[in-house]
């Protein structure tokens, strides 16, 4: 892994001089500002029982589902349209550096655009001058929320876009994972038929899956080691397959 941080280093560059992380970054504030906008205007209209930052997080689900395919579609898809990566494989480097270099430097992107939301909150404290909008319990864990389950979303994304040369397809598929994984667990969960007694085990993973309940933990302050492991393990699994992708891509090419 002695390639590791010179790979990183230049993935960050390139994500710094490309014009559209500037443009997936204009857009991701200025659509967390207008939903962050319409909270306040919500608040100042009919008293609410919970602080704005759990309602600000509850909207996690919409930047992942399309923020994520824009930030990882690109990594390897378009590194193996181009052929390039098979000449920086020639190089003293290994898949798992490239893949590794990729992932990190999409997760501190996305932990980067996230953290700026922060720029929200401090300007409703200093504006507003009501400490009760600002509850730092749910604000931390929220983004603590964001930090640790990105590590299995950006991961997903970088998967997808090991499957296919097209950036728009790879896009698609993170896509369709991604809701798979948010919105398909949760709709899983709410059928009947998993009630039955024989079910009971898959009734049970389906729960563990859960990533609103594990939201509305990390929001309270409660965090449970099976839901880090839940996204840690999810992480590691989904860089295995994408290192073994881009392995089996370049054996048949």
């Amino acid at each position: 892994m002695k390639h590791y941080f010179t790979l990183l280093s230049h993935e960050v560059r390139m994500l710094l001089v490309n014009p559209s992380t500037y443009i997936a970054a204009t857009l991701f504030l200025g659509v967390m500002g207008f939903m962050f906008t319409g909270i306040l205007e919500s608040y100042s209209k009919t008293p609410q029982d919970t602080s704005p930052a759990q309602v600000f997080f509850s909207i996690f689900w919409f930047p992942v589902l399309f923020i994520v395919p824009l930030l990882t579609m690109k990594c390897l898809a378009e590194e193996r349209r181009l052929g390039t990566i098979e000449t920086l494989l020639t190089t003293p480097v290994t898949t798992t550096e490239v893949v590794l270099a990729k992932y990190s430097a999409a997760y501190l992107l996305y932990v980067s655009l996230w953290a700026c939301t922060g720029g929200f909150f401090y300007i409703l404290k200093k504006f507003s001058g009501d400490v009760h909008f600002i509850d730092t319990g749910p604000l931390i864990g929220g983004y603590l929320f964001v930090a640790v389950s990105g590590l299995l979303f950006i991961a997903v994304g970088v998967f997808a876009s090991s499957l296919s040369r097209n950036q728009a397809i790879a896009g698609i598929m993170a896509f369709a994972m991604l809701a798979a994984i948010i919105v398909g667990s949760r709709a899983l969960a709410d059928v009947s038929w998993l009630n039955r007694d024989i079910l009971t085990p898959v009734k049970a993973m389906v729960d563990y899956a859960q990533v609103f309940a594990h939201y509305e933990d990390f929001t309270r302050g409660v965090i449970d080691t099976r839901q880090l492991l839940f996204y840690l393990s999810g992480t590691v699994l989904a860089l295995i397959f994408s290192i073994l992708g881009v392995e089996a891509k370049l054996l048949h090419s």
